[in-house]
């Protein structure tokens, strides 16, 4: 393989694109372009580390999805998809042995249209780059926020789409502001939808509570691994709206996502939290399916 020049990023990264490997961060999109003009970008994630890659087909299934739920034609279908992103895996253990935990992020846009994009024009790129996972120790720490997710009549909220993430920025940020890590967002209702961007957990009375997916926010693939393994474990998962009174006076508060996976909430507003038994029987089963899934 060789790798072609490109605009540096500062991680290390390989991207896949129009059939070649690029090292850095390659220009594939001018003014014009649907996806950066108009936002008809989406994308998923997934991740590598130890060796492992739990659930890499099912995203990139779920990229396919929201691509079509877009507008958009995508070219390949998810399991291609996961190919490339083995042979990536194998060209970053060639050229960066020193690098062991990946994120992998397959992206799609249109790339010709005005208002929609014309379904044809879809374009295709599959970034890969370094990314250590959070030891889920330190945990984190979160506050409510004024912003809300939107509701399925009022954005693409079934697809995992690039325009739905500026509102999912302006909750972190204010949430920074106040000196949290992220925030809580409400959805149209006034229920609890989710942390910024992963999904929330709260254990209550010895169950588990998760709000139930309504369309305003994804039902994530770990989130739904998770409640599965929880479940198959006898672990009670109960899944309902959910005031935001609730959370302060849960036993313990955590996250899934694709990123860090399984995530203890240390603090919410002013209350602070233990990582507790519930998160750390998600954590180990999760991390016991991990090691039970596909290797290359």
């Amino acid at each position: 393989m060789s790798l072609h020049g490109a605009a540096k990023d500062s991680r290390k990264s390989l991207v896949y694109v129009d059939g070649e490997w690029h090292e850095g961060n390659p220009a594939i999109a001018g003014p014009s372009t649907h996806g950066l003009w108009m936002a008809s970008t989406v994308f998923d994630g997934a991740r590598y580390f130890d060796g492992m890659a739990p659930d890499l087909e099912p995203h990139c299934e779920r990229v396919i999805l929201s691509a079509r739920l877009m507008g958009l034609n995508p070219c390949l279908t998810g399991a291609e998809i996961a190919d490339l992103a083995w042979e990536g895996i194998g060209h970053f253990k060639t050229h960066f042995p020193e690098v062991s935990d990946l994120y992998i992020c397959p992206m799609i846009w249109g790339e010709l249209g005005f208002i929609t994009p014309e379904a044809n024009s879809t374009k295709f790129v599959l970034n890969i780059w370094e990314a250590p996972m959070p030891d889920g120790t330190q945990g984190f720490t979160a506050c409510s926020t004024p912003f809300r997710r939107p509701a399925r009549d009022m954005a693409p909220t079934e697809a995992k789409a690039s325009c739905l993430y500026p509102n999912v920025g302006r909750a972190v940020a204010a949430a920074q502001a106040k000196g949290f890590d992220t925030g809580v967002m409400l959805d149209p209702s006034g229920n609890v939808a989710e942390f910024s961007y992963t999904n929330l957990f709260f254990a209550k009375d010895n169950r588990v509570i998760t709000p139930a997916p309504n369309g305003t926010f994804l039902n994530g693939l770990t989130r739904q691994r998770v409640i599965a393994l929880l479940r198959g474990a006898g672990v009670e998962v109960v899944e309902r709206a959910v005031s935001f009174l609730e959370l302060l006076d849960a036993d313990e508060i955590f996250c899934t996502g694709n990123y860090s996976k399984v995530g203890p909430c240390v603090k919410l507003e002013d209350r602070a939290f233990a990582p507790g038994p519930f998160y750390t029987k998600a954590r180990e089963l999760y991390w016991e399916f991990a090691k039970a899934s596909v290797r290359r």
